[in-house]
């Protein structure tokens, strides 16, 4: 059981990194200066874990976001439409 991803867990993990950007965002350039570790912050939760520039890859984004809520909920479904959780 340990090895499920927590979604709640991943979601607080992202909502935090992604807080500090300047909303609204209209591209994922404009989350990089807000990331604590840059593109190599790596966001994780049982046997998921993947870094800011390879969720990049796997997004479709619908920009611009007007918060930081609103881009993690998006993320979140598009990793779950993917399989990734």
């Amino acid at each position: 059981m340990c090895s499920m991803v927590d979604e709640a867990e991943l979601r607080e993990q992202m909502v935090e990194a992604f807080e500090d950007a300047d909303y609204p965002i209209s591209s994922p350039m404009d989350l990089l200066p807000a990331l604590p570790n840059g593109p190599s912050t790596t966001f994780e939760s049982g046997e998921f874990s993947m870094t800011a520039m390879e969720l990049n890859t796997k997004l479709d984004g619908d920009f611009p976001y007007e918060s930081p809520e609103s881009f993690v909920d998006d993320v979140i479904a598009q990793l779950k439409e993917q399989g990734e959780i």
